[in-house]
């Protein structure tokens, strides 16, 4: 049996049934880090021994085990804390850090069996979408090595696109798990805002951020947010819900599910090769017994404006923790202690992250507070009610997640205006607290892989998975994976 193969909940049922023990699952996910992340550079920490020591501790339970992903290899963006395990969000700034507590998503998974491999690489403090603002070195697609992962969770995506593991948990907040999910052949999900707790998440923009699973299909993406999902009170903005069944509710039954095509979505400035993939994916709905409904959706031109203008606002306030004084890079030669701020600063945060600094810090001044960031905040009601007049008329949306395919390393650093527009089809769901899922939809000329995009109402993730299962059910796309990665 090739057991980079088979999905996360294949691997997991071959573990219950005796077929592959767990010391042998994650000796072949290490040995397959071993052999590739030279070249990927996904990876930042491999806790090679300690996967092994509880691999065999969860060998023992495995007739026990009542998780369906119990055993089953897999590793974390390095952004969210795992006690004992350094945490550097890849900045220089807490290149040392190790947290000593698990956060609550590290504790929901380890509780059903979960076996961490290690920590992922990603843009610094998650702002990029590339994955080449780390301070350890951009993460490399696996589909071609020279192009970008796409990010800020690229390393997440990289890693289960290669076989690296067989699912990996990651953030987003504004395309940061769905745009290289896209980028990397993989299916990601970004839950609704409050069903996954927080706490143990390192902040970028805290009313935008979310933890959410990447996988190689949508069934592995419920199974790890079944597990995920669930109130937690120290996350004040964590919400009640009914939890837990998404998995049991993949039927592939789309017969009536309204699909709506916001026009805005598939005009100019998108490539045609991925235009057609996604209205591909359209008609594979259509022809299960969706419903598809043209729609218009004007609000998406304020859309990555009011996103950068609030998530740079939130990102200069979280990260004025970062002083050199309780933790964190602290610079060696200083005159006092303003300079000491100053260096350690200067020193431990890379270009992109000062520049989202600084933006945040003017928006907040109070000369223009009102001009920008009271404006970005209008404009994101604007949207949310957008969206429900939307949902008025369909049940889901089906759009891009990104204009092209995954761009060449080095093309988006030195034009940085292009990078945040090619966020557009993402940043609405952030901005609405909604939840929204990219999946594997086809390839362009050059053999990259394009991702169409399903965004929902408020806790409307399990229409999300079962459309995407009901579209994978007649496609092979997700199957698909580049040299290394190989499956069926």
């Amino acid at each position: 049996m090739e057991l980079t193969e088979l999905t996360a909940l294949e691997l997991g049922a071959a573990i219950r049934r005796g077929e592959v023990s767990v010391p042998q699952a994650a000796r072949a996910a290490l040995e397959a880090v071993e052999r590739q992340n030279g070249a990927l550079n996904c990876f930042l920490t491999v806790t090679g021994e300690r996967a092994l020591a509880r691999a065999e501790a969860l060998q023992k339970g495995v007739k026990t085990a009542n998780s369906p992903l119990y055993g089953v290899p897999m590793a974390w963006k390095d952004n969210i804390c795992t006690k004992g395990v350094r945490t550097t969000c890849a900045s220089r700034m807490l290149e040392d850090f190790t947290p000593p507590y698990d956060a609550t998503a590290v504790e929901r998974l380890e509780a059903a069996g979960a076996l961490c491999l290690g920590k992922l690489n990603m843009d610094e403090f998650a702002m990029g979408s590339t994955s080449e603002t780390s301070f350890f070195g951009p993460v490399r697609n696996p589909w071609d090595l020279e192009r970008s992962p796409g990010g800020s969770s690229g390393g997440a995506a990289a890693a289960v696109s290669a076989g690296l593991g067989w699912y990996a948990v990651g953030s987003d907040t504004g395309g940061s798990i769905r745009q290289p999910a896209a980028h990397c052949g993989v299916t990601g999900i970004k839950p609704t805002y409050g069903t996954v707790s927080r706490y143990g998440l390192i902040a970028h923009a805290s009313s935008l951020d979310q933890i959410g699973p990447l996988g190689r299909d949508a069934a592995d993406c419920a199974a790890v947010l079944d597990l995920l999902q669930g109130r937690d009170r120290r996350d004040a903005t964590s919400l009640d819900g009914d939890y837990g069944q998404l998995l049991s509710r993949l039927t592939g039954d789309v017969r009536g599910l309204r699909v709506g095509l916001p026009e805005q979505c598939f005009g100019d400035g998108l490539d045609d090769g991925v235009r057609r993939a996604v209205l591909a994916a359209a008609q594979v709905l259509k022809d299960r017994g969706a419903q598809l409904v043209e729609l218009s959706f004007p609000v998406l031109e304020y859309a990555v404006p009011a996103y950068y203008i609030i998530a740079s606002a939130e990102a200069s306030s979280n990260l004025a923790r970062y002083d050199g004084v309780k933790y964190g890079w602290r610079a060696r030669e200083y005159g006092g202690l303003h300079e000491l701020y100053t260096q350690s600063r200067t020193q431990g945060f890379g270009p992109e992250v000062k520049r989202r600094i600084l933006l945040g810090t003017f928006v907040l001044s109070s000369g223009y507070y009102d001009a920008y960031y009271q404006k970005a905040l209008q404009a994101r009601a604007v949207i949310r009610n957008a969206f429900d007049e939307a949902f008025g008329r369909c049940d889901l949306l089906l759009t891009p997640v990104a204009p092209s395919t995954a761009p060449r390393l080095g093309e988006s650093l030195g034009e940085p205006l292009k990078m945040y527009l090619g966020d557009i089809y993402t940043v609405p769901a952030n901005l609405a607290g909604l939840p929204a899922l990219s999946m594997p939809c086809g390839f362009d000329s050059q053999g990259l892989p394009i991702g169409a995009q399903l965004i929902g109402p408020r806790f409307g993730e399990g229409r999300l998975l079962n459309a995407a299962h009901a579209f994978q059910l007649d496609t092979d796309w997700h199957r698909r994976a580049p040299e290394g990665g190989k499956r069926t």
